[in-house]
């Protein structure tokens, strides 16, 4: 889970492991000799764990009285990320409805650390059941590596963390550091401390010394004298003419890489100058200024750090060798693996060994008391250095001189390097001199120096990415339920579009960005969500959220402004461990239980399910009804909240008992002159949305009045197809609830016979696929059975089974023919069609439907005769 998901709407970053336990789903911990000791000896923190039950006593307390298997493997998986550095509690075991298959929930920090922690904790388990020993060390820093390549490094995340707290939303783009805040159009972009707003060519002088030297000293800045060249039959000349000690460092260059400082002799010189070079073409050879090396930051021209840095180093004692003392200061507690910690350990490596080797050392030499040994040749804290926050000893005169600086070579974020032995006195005093500028600044040594006052440092820069408090999201509306999502979400785009918005919305159907189809097929989980939400054109998202996205990795945006509710029916119940109406009801609900505080949960009062709902929400309610006499309805009403009824013909708002007629629903297309009561139904919410968001209602009028019920408008939802002497009638409908609502408007059609495309799924429970063949039995005359493109999990000829056995118990004579192509079955079924006959087609393959419908409406009419007849459809209809 990424998102707000079933098991948690807080708790984002969630692993659910369906586990099945098999033959040990009849035996507890109290039957596995020693399980206790040997779980205590590989884990002995979860002594500290509380018992699953509520009880005083501990958790290991409960193992020895007997577990299930099950959450001894919650717990493993929690305390074995707690060992790798990263401090996670919570867990849960749910049955998965079937016997000895659990849910196995817990949270995790990185991903791919609480994927690894779920494979492992069985592993553990299984060893220990054996009577095994189990070695977790390994596992425990494969889990620290695995952390280290996929999380965001301390500078990225402190900019991210800043703006969650500000309610800024964020999306990470990449596997490394590229991020947007914000949604859509109001988005920026960072790429570690590089932000969208940042000069590239002030990054290109900052990344090429030559040109921030030369530009330094035409400003009058103190930098060190240094000369620049390529080939190494210059160095001796300019190694002469500077004199040491120096500094040797590539051109294009940046964090250190290829820098060797205090060269005192020409094979130090020529070392450091082949290190330079297997980083840049361009080598940069400068007289070593003495002193401290300091780092200054300022981001949007202001000063908001300093720091001292000094790179790794040990302080002999007299007593303990090289080694020894290295793994001494490592023993620091705030030292860690990589960035883990606010320190990061210091390895012993080549650099290391030649920096020992030239002072003629070895790891077993004992370094005199007080002796200081640098390990490093750069200060960063990334190998091993430390940090001392000096931001409010720093001269007024060096705080000018660095804001202008920045100004200087054009960077927005901004660190300076500066040599000087005091910083709390003038640069002029002290002979000290700027020896680098960098672009994207790293901020731990800020965030958590080693000594000194920590700097928020993340702060400033979403101050000047979102200024006066603007947060940058765009409009969200999210819809779900049962029935109803795709054309609710549609409407809602199309009235959002009337009134000037540049609109991107996800449906069962595709995706669409200012209505051009961009990716088609089922869009409505959190990829497709994604997409609209990273779209720079987008200003009002409409995102239809369907069970599976939400069961497969929970819901890609933290809050919405109006999560819709349509309805909630029977339908793929039995799959994702969802196997009761009240289980469906509560993956639906994750919608308005994210709405915000100030936005509206939109829900329908006559549905139970659904109306329940407004107990778990934070945000405002609206509801709608069929009926406005509906007791809650006039409850709401009477309390002066928003409603929308289908009252005497009217689409109607109501703000307290106030009524807004908006419009008369046979006026308005979709309904099909008011015979589609579930088509009236969508609109309600739709209408809801378009007033929340302050829409004249004269505008949702003309919005209603303009929405065709067509393959453009609403691909598969109602289309209407008029041959010469009869109709098809195109529709999603692929449930027993969306049949019956189907059957309620062919039902006030008039039809010499009416005729039935049907089709059953094989995710579906048997009595569903059953209650489809019935309810299509008591709708048509004649009934053709096709086979749906995907079987998920049944054979043809079950699928064909349960729809007849269907159709036959309401009628034994019902005709019934049989043709599993789908194409072949809408031909068949066009090309033996009756004068006046009513045929229609139920179908998740619209476009492929449409196209053929559309060929045949050629054949037997000739182009222009379709037109008229496609613009008499509706009329027809109606009439």
């Amino acid at each position: 889970m990424r998102g707000p998901n079933y098991w948690s709407v807080t708790r984002h970053k969630l692993i659910v492991m369906i586990l099945d336990l098999q033959e040990m789903e009849e035996r507890s911990t109290s039957t596995i000799p020693e399980f206790r000791r040997r779980l205590e000896s590989t884990l002995p923190g979860l002594k500290n764990y509380p018992c699953t039950t509520g009880k005083e006593e501990g958790f290991l307390q409960q193992v020895e009285e007997g577990v299930k298997m099950a959450e001894i493997i919650e717990y493993v998986a929690l305390e074995m990320q707690c060992l790798a550095g990263m401090d996670v509690r919570f867990g849960r075991v749910e049955s998965y409805g079937e016997k000895g298959v659990y849910n196995v929930v817990f949270e995790y920090i990185e991903e791919a650390v609480g994927k690894y922690a779920a494979r492992a904790a069985v592993k553990v388990c299984e060893s220990l059941i054996a009577g095994e020993n189990y070695k977790i060390s390994s596992d425990i820093q494969e889990m620290r590596e695995l952390r280290e390549v996929f999380r965001l490094g301390p500078s990225t995340n402190s900019i991210i963390e800043e703006a969650v707290s500000r309610g800024i939303p964020w999306i990470r783009l990449n596997k490394y550091s590229l991020c947007q805040l914000g949604y859509g159009a109001n988005q920026k972009r960072i790429k570690a401390t590089i932000t969208s707003e940042t000069s590239n060519l002030a990054v290109e002088i900052a990344c090429n010394k030559e040109d921030t030297k030369n530009l330094l000293e035409q400003a009058q800045i103190p930098i060190p004298k240094g000369e620049i060249l390529s080939k190494e039959p210059n160095l001796k000349e300019i190694v002469e003419s500077l004199g040491y000690p120096l500094v040797i460092k590539p051109l294009d260059g940046n964090h250190g890489r290829g820098i060797t400082v205090n060269i005192n002799s020409w094979e130090e010189a020529l070392s450091g100058f082949h290190a330079a070079k297997e980083i840049s073409r361009l080598v940069i050879v400068e007289k070593q200024v003495t002193g401290e090396d300091y780092r200054v930051l300022v981001i949007d021209n202001k000063l908001v750090a300093a720091a001292k840095r000094s790179p790794a180093h040990i302080i002999g004692d007299g007593e303990h060798n090289i080694q020894e003392l290295v793994d001494e200061v490592n023993k620091d507690i705030r030292r860690g693996y990589g960035h883990e910690k606010t320190l990061t350990q210091i390895t012993v490596n080549d650099l290391t060994k030649s920096i020992i080797e030239a002072k003629n050392y070895t790891l077993e030499t004992v370094l005199q008391k007080g002796k200081k040994l640098i390990l490093k040749d750069t200060a960063n804290l990334s190998t091993g250095g430390t940090a001392e926050d000096v931001t409010d000893k720093v001269h007024p005169y060096n705080k000018f001189m660095a804001e202008r600086i920045s100004r200087i070579i054009g960077l927005d974020i901004c660190g300076i390097d500066i040599m000087t032995s005091d910083i709390s006195k003038p640069l002029s005093e002290t002979g000290g001199a700027v020896i680098e500028v960098n672009a994207g600044p790293g901020f731990r040594m800020h965030l958590s120096p080693t000594t000194g006052l920590p700097r928020n440092v993340a702060a400033p820069v979403i101050d000047k990415l979102f200024p006066q408090g603007s947060k940058g999201s765009i409009p969200i509306v999210a819809v779900t339920g049962t029935n109803g999502k795709t054309t609710t979400t549609r409407l809602i785009a199309h009235i959002a579009k009337q009134e000037g918005y540049k609109v991107g919305y996800t449906t069962s159907d595709g995706v669409y960005i200012q209505n051009r189809l961009l990716m088609k097929g089922d869009c409505t989980g959190p990829k497709s969500t994604e997409f609209v939400l990273k779209d720079p054109t987008v200003n009002f998202a409409v995102l239809e959220c369907a069970r599976g996205g939400l069961l497969r990795s929970g819901l890609a945006f933290r809050q919405c402004d109006v999560g819709i509710v349509t309805n909630v029916s029977e339908d793929h119940l039995g799959l994702k461990g969802i196997h009761t109406l009240e289980q469906l009801a509560k993956v639906k609900g994750v919608i308005p239980e994210t709405v915000s505080v100030n936005g509206y949960s939109i829900l329908n009062a006559d549905d139970n399910l659904v109306y329940e709902m407004r107990k778990n929400v934070v945000s405002k309610v609206a509801l709608f009804s069929m009926d406005e006499n509906n007791p809650r309805i006039k409850q709401m009403q009477q309390q002066g909240g928003l409603t929308a009824v289908y009252e005497n013909g009217y689409i109607t708002i109501c703000k307290g008992e106030w009524k807004l007629r908006i419009v008369k629903a046979v006026n308005v297309p979709l309904t099909f002159g008011g015979k589609a009561g579930f088509m009236i139904q969508n609109v309600l919410p739709a209408v809801l949305t378009a007033y929340i968001y302050n829409i004249d209602l004269e505008d949702i009028k003309n919005a209603l009045e303009t929405f065709m019920p067509s393959p453009g408008h609403t691909p598969g939802r109602m289309n209407l197809f008029q041959f010469k002497n009869f109709r098809l009638l195109m529709d999603y409908a692929h449930n027993p609830s969306g049949m019956r609502a189907l059957k309620q408007f062919t039902d006030r059609v008039n039809a010499s016979v009416k005729v039935g495309i049907i089709t059953g799924v094989g995710d579906r429970k048997k009595e569903d696929t059953v209650q489809l063949g019935k309810i299509s039995a008591e709708m048509f005359d004649e009934i053709i059975i096709r086979q749906d493109e995907h079987l998920r999990g049944r054979t043809v000829e079950e699928i064909i089974g349960f729809l007849q056995e269907g159709i036959y118990s309401h009628d034994p004579h019902k005709k019934v023919t049989i043709i599993k192509d789908e194409k072949e079955a809408v031909t068949y079924a066009i090309k033996n069609a009756k004068r006046g006959a009513l045929i229609v087609i139920c179908t998740e393959m619209v476009i492929a439907v449409t196209e053929l419908i559309q060929e045949l409406q050629l054949e037997g009419s000739g182009s222009s005769q379709v037109l008229k007849e496609k613009e008499k459809s509706i009329a027809s209809l109606n009439e």
